[in-house]
């Protein structure tokens, strides 16, 4: 069983993810192993946010070389991760026909993600 702090490894800080946070969008380094459920699981738990969805990408190791030695640097998966930012209510019917709402008690930015978001 993976635990969510086994799924998320850290947050990716740079100006292009900072531009994005405004829009609802965060970026983590995630396990390799990791599926988009258990990312969208993981995020959900750690930060109390609705998760509207969940892209991977897969990065190689690129090749370096520091004079005769030749190596390669670690490979790592990124997700950008989509929040919901307008938690509206959400209407359904129950078993005797009635219609109920069911307010969203989520949170619109993750505020642990490094800078003010």
């Amino acid at each position: 069983m993976k635990t969510p702090q086994d799924i998320i490894l850290r947050p990716v800080i740079t100006e292009q993810s900072s531009m994005q946070a405004a829009e609802g969008k965060y970026t983590f380094v995630v396990a390799k192993t990791a599926s988009k459920p258990e990312i969208r699981q993981a995020v959900e738990r750690l930060f109390d946010v609705k998760v509207t969805g969940v892209n991977t990408l897969r990065y190689e190791g690129k090749k370096k070389r520091i004079g005769v030695h030749a190596g390669k640097t670690a490979g790592y998966k990124k997700a950008v991760v989509t929040i919901d930012t307008d938690p509206t209510p959400e209407k359904f019917q129950t078993a005797g026909g009635k219609e109920t709402q069911s307010a969203k008690k989520y949170k619109t930015s993750i505020d642990e993600f490094g800078f003010g978001g």
